[in-house]
């Protein structure tokens, strides 16, 4: 049996951190290990106690959640990152994914999103909510012109490729890639390897921010 996620719960609000320890604690493979009212407290808490998720607030007192994102994964081993936020289009949270986040999730999400977003992030993936995720993006980052140095990334990609993180900046899921592009999940996922190899890329969050910034938004 593999060991339970070890979640550190960051958020001034001491309500929220104890509603989250009692629905984590309703589960068999989720366990809250700490709880910080500050990225400050996040930070020292992460260096003595081991932690695979760090649930954070985007905005607290002292040292917000970006800052605290931004330094926790900077550490050796770090733990992921998963955002939480009242507004789907928070001015930080743009901010927040660019400092290594792994997504982010709304504070009145339902029990079930929220553990299974925690699953999700605590495997290696991240927390795509693709059409959420591409209008927050869109909202910060596609009144900037493209930059040339980002068009310059995607040299490495395939014609096939570019195709797919097009539809990956557009909010699109592996299915409906599959089904635009008359291909198999399969190979859409293969594909989606393959650009996240050549491009360096962590996950859909940084692709799709990826694929804004180089002018791959659509109309």
């Amino acid at each position: 049996m593999s060991e339970p996620i070890r979640v550190l719960l960051v958020d001034d609000q001491s309500l929220l951190r104890r509603a989250f320890r009692a629905t984590f604690g309703e589960t068999d493979d989720i366990t809250v290990v700490g709880e910080a009212a500050d990225g400050a407290a996040a930070m020292d808490l992460v260096q003595r106690v081991r932690v695979d998720v760090a649930l954070m607030d985007i905005r607290m007192p002292g040292m917000d959640g970006v800052e605290a994102t931004r330094r926790l994964r900077a550490l050796p081993d770090p733990p992921r990152v998963l955002i939480l936020t009242t507004f789907d289009l928070d001015e930080y949270v743009y901010a927040a994914l660019r400092a290594g986040a792994s997504g982010f999730l709304l504070k009145d999400a339902l029990t079930e999103d929220l553990l299974a977003a925690v699953r999700t992030v605590a495997s290696g993936d991240a927390v795509t909510a693709p059409t959420i995720t591409a209008r927050l993006i869109a909202h910060y980052v596609s009144s900037a012109p493209p930059t040339p140095a980002r068009r310059e990334l995607l040299a490495p990609l395939t014609v096939r490729e570019r195709h797919v993180l097009t539809l990956i900046t557009w909010g699109l899921s592996n299915t409906e890639i599959a089904r635009k592009l008359h291909l198999t999940p399969g190979t859409v996922r293969t594909h989606i390897n393959r650009i996240f190899g050549k491009l360096q890329l962590r996950d859909r969050a940084q692709a799709i921010i990826l694929g804004y910034e180089a002018g791959l938004a659509p109309p």
